[in-house]
């Protein structure tokens, strides 16, 4: 059980349709606010916060003018009330994104 106001690891779920549609959804959102054009490639990562409804800590790459990198986005959702809101969308740092691709090029075996 969710600790409330408490972030988890969302474990399995990072490659789930809903979360991919939730990252698709905060660039989306971001690209319209900023007039920008970053093209949505994959989530790395992701956490959960239970709040009133949930706020998911994704984090993503994005392409930016051919340019892969790492954003991090929080949307709140509140499925009862067909609600999801993008609460932050910035790009991560450096290290984070050498971090989480090393992580991933050890766990596939690369």
């Amino acid at each position: 059980m969710a600790l409330v106001g408490g972030i988890t690891q969302s474990g399995s779920s990072a490659n789930s349709l809903e979360i991919e549609e939730l990252a698709g959804f905060a660039v989306d959102d971001h690209n319209k606010k900023q007039n920008s054009l970053l093209e949505f490639k994959k989530v790395t990562n992701v956490k959960k916060q239970v709040v009133a409804g949930t706020m998911y800590h994704i984090t993503l790459d994005a392409a930016d003018g051919g340019q892969n990198k790492v954003y991090e986005a929080k949307v709140w959702v509140k499925p009862w009330m067909n609600f999801k809101q993008v609460q932050d969308f910035k790009e991560g740092s450096k290290m984070l994104s050498l971090i989480l691709h090393r992580h991933l090029f050890f766990c596939v075996g690369g």
